[in-house]
């Protein structure tokens, strides 16, 4: 958990700011996987912060936000060719894919219960 926090403060996830009844900022919680080797056993435990986006207000504070994810389609697409040429396929994994996006939309989130900043612990985070 704490690799993962470490993370989203090094991508400047947010910007920490002084809470306002201008805005209402959403919850947030930990989601937690394991993730297996090939053999059963496992490999590591992984968190990800998420914002609770089902938390937000109809008409107040609520538009349409999401995270582009590739479709087996496009899977389908790029592997077809590489087995009728009989090519070798290597895989690679982006830490943190998610948080290399860009937002346009402006989203205040509560801070984390776990990480709560000590010097502001009543501000919300800007996403």
């Amino acid at each position: 958990m704490t690799t993962e926090f470490n993370a989203l403060i090094k991508n400047n996830t947010w910007t920490v700011v002084p809470r306002s009844p201008n805005f209402y900022a959403i919850g947030c919680k930990w989601v937690f996987k394991l993730k297996h080797k090939p053999d059963g056993t496992i490999d590591i435990h992984k968190g990800r912060l998420v914002a609770k986006g089902s938390s937000q207000q109809g008409a107040f504070d609520f538009s349409e936000t999401f995270s582009l994810v590739v479709k087996i389609t496009s899977i389908h697409i790029l592997v077809s060719p590489t087995i009728n040429l009989n090519w070798c396929i290597h895989q690679l994994d982006v830490l943190n894919a998610f948080l290399h996006g860009d937002m346009s939309e402006l989203i205040y989130m509560e801070q984390s219960p776990s990480f709560n900043h000590p010097s502001f612990p009543n501000h919300v985070c800007k996403l």
